[in-house]
């Protein structure tokens, strides 16, 4: 494969770390986008659970505080997404794209699949 690697992750979260480290190790160049300092848009984390193949709620960190108080569970997808884009720690992480493919690491081994 030779379209372009990004990972889309947090620095503090640990799956991401062991996905970057997996990444390196595979000697493949690839982008890191921290999505706390460099925020997703709404069409951008949509762009991304299509490329996954999966919807939007399979991507939502449900058992988060904000997902409570928010009331997420019942909102439509354009409203959930745009607070999910408000709020980053309701998004599943790390998620990692090649082409229109793309591979949510939990667990990072997930990665293989896009090298």
């Amino acid at each position: 494969m030779s379209e372009k690697i990004t990972i889309y992750q947090k620095p503090t979260c640990s799956k991401c770390r062991a996905t970057l480290a997996l990444l390196g190790e595979s000697g493949e160049e690839f982008e890191s986008v921290n999505y706390y300092e460099t925020p997703l848009s709404a069409d951008k984390l949509l762009e991304l659970v299509r490329k996954l193949g999966v919807s939007l709620q399979d991507v939502l960190r449900k058992d988060e505080a904000i997902a409570r108080d928010l009331g997420v569970a019942t909102m439509p997808d354009n409203e959930l997404a745009q607070a999910m884009v408000d709020n980053p720690d309701l998004i599943q992480r790390p998620i990692v794209v090649r082409g229109d493919k793309a591979a949510l690491c939990r667990p990072p081994e997930n990665v293989k699949a896009l090298l």
